[in-house]
């Protein structure tokens, strides 16, 4: 079991389980192509199996090392869990479930270090961000009120109920031909609707939207530094655990000179 643990826990076999997670995203990236299924078809389905065949190997012996302790950790259940879903049998008819399969490509998430930090700190993020999101559809369901009420009777594809009003704004928060495709022929029948349109731009797309990268890039700074005082914390225990195994050698050291050298020690006591 030991040697299993070394195998599962080494570099080399994490990096393989990544080489092969990023080669099975693209073996099903290519068979969305019918010239490439037509000639290698069979050889991409092989290979398909060949990569599912190993990731059941890497869980079962990850199972075998650390048993129940195994679903302790957050990123041992997504893998568990998209590897679940892709072995789902995929008949005739099942469509969706075999489109699932590229959920296979997230495991880089779990695998990758780099990606794992960025997803832990949006995780971190999400408090914050539902904040911001609530503040957002309050901005959103006012303006779609207000929209519906000014330009609903003269646009009523675009502001006639509250939700073409909601999609409309949303189109307009992305930027999306907002000012040629909406505003201005707004603009044509109410001079004035700039009023209303800029100012929401400006609340929605160049503020509360910022607070989303704000609260993000918090999170992953407070994610690095907590990283690194937990980096600190360890090397600072381990330098009193050098230090508390160098002081007892002493010690002991000390009491072996005393007991091979007692005379040396009881003159040194006469003369003294």
């Amino acid at each position: 079991m030991d040697v299993l643990r070394q195998i599962v826990e080494s570099n080399r076999f994490k990096n393989f389980i990544t080489v092969i997670i990023a080669l099975n995203a693209v073996i099903l990236g290519l068979e969305t192509s019918p010239t490439v299924m037509e000639k290698a078809g069979a050889v991409l389905h092989v290979l398909d199996q060949i990569a599912v065949a190993i990731f059941v190997v890497e869980l079962s012996m990850k199972l075998a090392v650390y048993r129940l302790s195994f679903f302790k950790r957050a990123w041992n259940v997504f893998d568990f869990t998209i590897v679940a879903i892709t072995l789902l049998p995929a008949g005739q008819g099942l469509s969706v479930l075999r489109a699932l399969r590229i959920l296979r490509a997230f495991r880089l998430i779990s695998t990758v270090p780099s990606m794992r930090k960025v997803v832990e700190a949006l995780m971190r993020a999400i408090p914050g961000m539902l904040s911001v999101l609530t503040l957002l559809s309050l901005v959103f369901y006012v303006s779609s009120v207000m929209a519906t009420k000014l330009f609903g009777e003269g646009f009523p594809e675009w502001f006639g109920t509250i939700g073409a009003s909601l999609y409309s704004l949303f189109q307009i928060m992305t930027l999306e031909s907002w000012s040629m495709g909406i505003v201005r022929p707004v603009m044509e029948s109410y001079p004035m609707a700039w009023l209303f349109f800029v100012p929401f731009i400006l609340v929605t797309t160049f503020a509360v939207l910022n607070l989303f990268i704000a609260i993000v890039v918090d999170a992953m700074s407070t994610h690095v530094d907590d990283e690194e005082k937990q980096t600190r914390d360890e090397i600072e225990y381990d330098h009193q655990e050098v230090m508390r195994e160098l002081r007892a050698l002493r010690q002991e050291m000390s009491k072996l000179t005393a007991i091979q050298n007692p005379d040396a020690n009881r003159t040194d006591s006469e003369q003294n």
